[in-house]
């Protein structure tokens, strides 16, 4: 029986750590083609979130357009692709940051706007709907430095665990969990305003 050859492996948008530095011309479009596949939808939905669907769009855009461009100084060794495209999309969004902030702060005044309406018509109660304490909560992360506002969502809403947060900031894993201890411990500090304002437990790989 004839030996079957070895298949060679194709770079793939879908391996953790890409040789995205190595890659050909004619393998461009297609690695990151599927890159784009893989991971603009969990970017988008984590970028609106902060700053809202239609700059969203044009961040991841750019993420991508910035990850094209700088593909060569991407080091697999260092991070997994999810990670380092998450640290361009954080650097992009630190440019939106005094509209964050007031997109934060707007809600925060609304909601109290809302309980001051509801406080006048008899109708508080002790309970305080999801809703109701994420708009709250708002106000809370408006108040946040950027550096810890950042390790907190991408925690909490991009779902990365914390060595994946210390990849994406370029920062070590201890500085990613001393930022979260003392955002947890502040975020308590509103609880009275806010709820149940903690964030999912953080998690290691």
């Amino acid at each position: 029986m004839t030996p079957v050859p070895p298949r060679t492996e194709e770079p793939s948008a879908g391996t953790e750590r890409p040789d995205l530095a190595g890659l050909s011309q004619p393998d461009l479009a297609r690695v990151f083609g599927r890159l784009f596949d893989e991971h603009a939808g969990v970017l988008h939905r984590y970028l609106a979130r902060r700053v809202g669907a239609t700059t969203a769009e044009d961040l991841v855009g750019d993420t991508f357009v910035i990850a094209l461009q700088q593909r060569k100084s991407y080091d697999p060794a260092r991070a997994g692709v999810r990670s380092w495209l998450y640290g361009i999309a954080t650097n992009l969004l630190r440019h939106y940051l005094r509209t964050e902030v007031r997109a934060l702060r707007a809600t925060a005044r609304a909601a109290g706007q809302s309980e001051v309406h509801e406080e006048h018509a008899g109708r508080v109660t002790d309970r305080v709907d999801a809703a109701s304490r994420a708009r709250q909560l708002a106000g809370a992360l408006a108040e946040l430095a950027p550096g810890d506002r950042d390790v907190l969502l991408l925690v909490s809403w991009a779902e990365l665990s914390t060595s994946e947060v210390a990849e994406a900031l370029d920062i070590p894993a201890g500085t990613v969990r001393s930022r979260l201890h003392r955002v947890r411990r502040w975020l308590r500090g509103h609880a009275a305003i806010t709820g149940s304002a903690n964030p999912r437990k953080d998690h290691d790989d």
